[in-house]
């Protein structure tokens, strides 16, 4: 994987705002591959008192995002089909890996599973991106930091 994409992208989680909200953590990223983890805590929790459905998507869509660009092209979601397994126990570390299975000039689709740091199976997704085939906006931003 191009460095100065893994490290554009590492810094762009770093300071987005909806990660930061979430605790979302990128913690591994290579070409059509990213992992990330965030604890899950009770403020996150539905009427049930079990995972609400938005929250799991959080990590879904993170890794989902992070893999995607991964190619240093800009790639948006078209679409995403999300199963729900089971509620993790507050205070787990939730865990999402994106793979991309297939890429073609103009689209990608992924395989994103999400489990718990006790290897529980929490959800799964498969997505589909639209490649712009534009560079990434904040490339050059940072590099002479």
């Amino acid at each position: 994987m191009d460095k100065k994409v893994k490290e554009a992208i590492f810094r762009q989680v770093e300071k987005e705002p909806f990660a930061q909200k979430f605790g979302l953590k990128l913690v591994d990223l290579d070409e059509g591959y990213s992992r990330v983890e965030m604890n899950f805590t009770s403020d996150m929790e539905n009427i049930h008192g079990m995972a609400h459905g938005g929250a799991l998507f959080a990590v879904i869509d993170e890794a989902f995002e992070t893999a995607s660009n991964s190619h240093g092209t800009m790639a948006v979601a078209l679409n995403m089909n999300v199963t729900y397994l089971s509620s993790p126990p507050s205070g787990s570390r939730l865990i999402a890996e994106a793979r991309e299975f297939n890429r073609t000039q103009k689209t990608a689709v992924y395989d994103i599973r999400v489990f718990d740091d006790q290897n529980n199976p929490i959800a799964s997704c498969q997505a589909l991106v639209y490649r712009k085939g534009t560079p990434l906006t904040f490339l050059e931003e940072g590099k002479d930091e």
